[in-house]
């Protein structure tokens, strides 16, 4: 999916990284006299905590692998020189199919472990929303949900936070209602959130024709005129939440706020609600090279590297329960949701590739 600002963005951003095919090199972190090659990708600004974790580095040095990796969002990295690269790994995968076409692989790429899109609000944002029957919340679990076809209808209605039962005397809840995303053109977070909407405005069924692109435009242009210039990390947002800036609704992954909870560390009010109909960001590797191949299997099959990933909020394709066991290991709010079917969260089908473009292009007005 070529556009130019993306081109530019990218290659800008891989010249330090994309120079030089791997050697091997004597590492202390690897096993006594074994060679530790050094891999090299680009990778989502949510999983470089997970990369730098020494546990993690350490734990791939005794498999022979040292990760080099920088960050970008998930569709620049189809226009970037990944020719130069050893691996590719973007959060969903649409965009590593995309990558898979233009390297002209035949393997299928990996999906080691996924994170479903949540949406983060302060409590009393919260509770406005549950008065008006827009969220509601488990009495025995703590779980929210995000009634989607509710949202929607307070965006296609035009509504502002000052409109709804509940939101008088509270300054943070001005304006129109909608939630901030990334920028669809650049990053999966985004494109998988026109998915969800898409599927939800188009009677719950996934959109497959360019007249029900249509039929769905006007809406998906609100959700992101609404929200001006866009970033292309989720990163950003996440972090302007937890700072009190930024607006009241953020779409963010699981995985972000179940860091920072199972770390001990604060959430200050932190809500996470799920929505009722989401979609699970899979975050998946494109291997070029046989090194880049050979991370993306440890990733899916090494033990501690699954405990690891679930340490970092990620839930393991292989093993589910990981994500399950590391946040009933806490207490206290945000509430988790361990098994997604139980908390009846319904996860919408990703368009075709070709579709979804079609999708972004429409959102961003063209």
């Amino acid at each position: 999916m070529k556009r130019a600002v993306g081109v530019l963005a990218a290659v800008a951003l891989l010249g330090g990284v994309a120079f030089a095919l791997l050697r091997p090199s004597d590492d202390p972190g690897g096993s006594p006299g074994q060679k530790v090659v050094t891999v090299t990708g680009v990778i989502g600004s949510e999983k470089r905590d997970f990369f730098e974790d020494p546990d993690v580095k350490a734990e791939l040095a005794k498999q022979g692998i040292k990760v080099s990796a920088q960050t970008t969002g998930s569709w620049l990295m189809g226009d970037s020189k990944l020719d130069q690269l050893d691996f590719a790994f973007p959060a969903s995968l649409s965009p590593a199919e995309e990558i898979r076409r233009q390297l002209q692989l035949k393997d299928a790429p990996i999906r080691p472990f996924y994170s479903p899109l949540v949406v983060l609000a302060h409590q009393a944002t919260a509770e406005v929303l549950e008065k008006n029957e827009v969220a509601s919340r488990d009495k025995a679990t703590g779980v929210w949900t995000l009634r989607m076809d509710a949202y929607l209808n307070l965006v296609k209605a035009g509504k502002r936070w000052e409109d709804l039962g509940g939101a008088a005397g509270n300054s943070d809840l001005r304006g129109a209602v909608f939630m901030t995303t990334t920028d669809p053109a650049e990053s999966s977070s985004g494109a998988l959130y026109l998915a969800v909407t898409s599927y939800v405005l188009n009677g719950h069924q996934v959109v497959s024709s360019g007249p029900e692109v249509d039929q769905v435009k006007p809406v998906l242009r609100a959700l992101t005129a609404k929200q001006g210039i866009q970033g292309s990390s989720s990163d950003q947002p996440f972090k302007d939440f937890l700072t009190n800036v930024g607006n009241p609704l953020v779409l963010a992954y699981e995985s972000q706020a179940a860091q920072l909870a199972t770390a001990g560390k604060s959430t200050g009010d932190m809500t996470v609600l799920y929505p009722d109909t989401t979609v699970s960001s899979d975050h998946t590797v494109v291997g070029r090279t046989e090194a880049g191949r050979k991370l993306a299997g440890l990733l899916r099959d090494d033990e501690v590297l699954r405990r690891l990933e679930a340490k970092y909020g990620f839930r393991p394709q292989a093993d589910p329960s990981a994500f399950a066991k590391q946040v009933g290991e806490r207490k206290g709010p945000p509430a988790f949701a361990p098994d997604l079917a139980a908390a009846q969260v319904k996860q919408a089908p990703v368009p075709a590739p070709d579709l979804l473009a079609k999708l972004i292009d429409a959102a961003k007005g063209k």
